[in-house]
């Protein structure tokens, strides 16, 4: 079942309108969606390595403007459905540190923590909810954004082939390594804390005050 799932996804990748349905997810992951387009972006870039840094580009682009959906919820909708919404996808609880740390760190923390595991559209909901400047938020995203996905576009660009025939003969263990690879990134979404001193113990004060 499971030579036969990456076969199909492995051809559905290679489709000549792929990058679209990328973007598209990207879009929805920025600021709705509760899975990360990461694992679509890599088997599209084993696919067709050559086209790799194509399409991380549409997954930035996408996810960039999915940031965008995601500002305005937290800044037009927060009370209507974007405090809903945080609590189904699990993240109202993170929601007060988030507002916290991008008060006092601003860009930097979109940057810093939008490259990694922690669900970008936490930072873009929280963004728009705490009226961060627009254009300081569109300059972070593109950074931030363009750092997660180029990484995994440059490296299948450079690697792609040989990493490609890796899978193929080896795909169950492949698999695992990444189930656990996931796994352990998602652990730092519960690390959402960065910076140290008294801005950390602030907004950890903040999170627990809320959570009382």
């Amino acid at each position: 079942m499971l030579r036969r799932l990456y076969d199909w996804t492995m051809a559905k990748a290679a489709h000549r309108h792929a990058e679209w349905w990328l973007a598209a997810f990207a879009f929805m992951e920025a600021s709705f969606f509760p899975v990360p387009p990461h694992p679509l972006l890599g088997l599209m870039c084993l696919a067709e390595p050559k086209k790799a840094i194509r399409f991380a580009a549409f997954a930035t682009l996408g996810s960039v403007a999915g940031g965008l959906l995601g500002y305005a919820i937290g800044h037009f909708a927060y009370a209507a459905f974007g405090e809903a919404m945080l609590q189904a996808l699990g993240l109202a609880e993170s929601f007060p540190k988030a507002a916290c740390y991008l008060r006092d760190y601003g860009a930097e923390i979109i940057i810093v923590k939008g490259a990694t595991p922690i669900p970008f559209k936490l930072l873009t909901i929280t963004a728009g909810f705490i009226g961060m400047n627009l254009w300081v938020f569109i300059g972070a995203s593109i950074v931030s954004r363009s750092i997660s996905f180029m990484i995994v576009g440059v490296l299948f660009r450079l690697f792609g082939a040989p990493i490609k025939a890796v899978i193929d003969k080896h795909l169950g263990k492949v698999t695992i390594a990444f189930v656990v690879l996931i796994v352990a990134g998602f652990l730092a979404v519960t690390m959402l804390g960065g910076g140290g001193g008294k801005t950390s113990e602030k907004c950890a004060s903040v999170a627990a005050t809320t959570a009382a």
